[in-house]
């Protein structure tokens, strides 16, 4: 099947590699006529088959369930253990290395449980810290924001299943760039605010409403480009670890999406 996803593609390949193997290249002892045979192993018998099981929905479905499930022990677990004077070198902390963990992962060639399982308790420890710090200042801003955030993946689950919503290649290209700018603008506006600028984007002001709005639009329709790519990587057979991979992209929705509802929340009850 062709897909526009060169990620997928590239996946795809590795998988068509992997079900290949454990098959030799035929020998001379084929006779024309007749299929090919193998080269004869040392005691005459040919290479075994390979042992590749393609990925499913039900094993992405598991392993989503997972992650959120170790993310959302860990992230009760800071809350209730870390002391209040450690939350904010648990939210830089948590920030950073998640970062880099969810940048390895999705530079990586090969799908890596390990890392996928360690990006979920760092990030566990970093919106266990957030969802505190939020918690105190907005009393129950933290369960309306669960709530919205799951609500709006299952609304946008059933459009993409309905077919409402479809990743076309235009949508693709289009969303991946919105996506690539909303990363880099608030790259920069971090940046800024490290040297005591302050563009506006987050302190409540109308401009920081809309930009917050902006970011829970884009991070949910990310989840159409989630739900393609799983469905392409069942097609296509890839391998089922990498049903660890396609979890991974739907955790990382998730947690894009509650911080800006978290965010769009604390400004609209900072106006009361």
């Amino acid at each position: 099947m062709k897909t526009s996803n060169p990620v997928l593609s590239r996946l795809g390949q590795a998988a068509g590699r992997e079900r290949a193997a454990g098959y030799a290249q035929p020998g001379p002892y084929a006779q024309p006529g007749y299929p090919q045979q193998p080269y004869p192993t040392g005691y005459g018998y040919p290479a075994a088959p390979p042992t590749v099981t393609p990925m499913t929905l039900d094993d992405v479905v598991v392993k989503t369930v997972t992650l959120l499930g170790i993310l959302g022990v860990v992230a009760a677990a800071t809350w209730a253990v870390l002391p209040d004077q450690l939350l904010g070198l648990a939210w830089i902390g948590g920030a950073v290395v998640g970062l880099v963990l969810g940048l390895i992962i999705s530079f990586s060639r090969m799908a890596n449980p390990a890392l996928v399982i360690a990006y979920s308790v760092v990030e566990g420890v970093f919106l266990g810290a957030v969802s505190k710090t939020f918690n105190t200042l907005y009393d129950g801003i933290v369960l309306q924001a669960v709530v919205a955030t799951f609500g709006v993946f299952f609304m946008m689950a059933m459009l993409y299943k309905s077919r409402v919503i479809r990743a076309t290649p235009k949508f693709t290209k289009i969303l991946i760039a919105m996506m690539g700018g909303l990363f880099a603008v608030m790259l920069i506006n971090l940046v800024l605010a490290l040297f005591g600028v302050n563009t506006h984007l987050r302190d409540g002001s109308p401009l920081a409403i809309g930009f917050s709005l902006v970011c829970i639009v884009v991070a949910s329709l990310s989840f159409v480009l989630d739900f393609a790519n799983i469905e392409n990587g069942v097609r296509m057979g890839l391998p089922q670890r990498y049903s660890w991979t396609a979890a991974f992209g739907i955790v990382v929705g998730l947690i894009w999406l509650y911080l800006e509802v978290l965010r769009l929340l604390s400004y609209l009850q900072g106006d009361d």
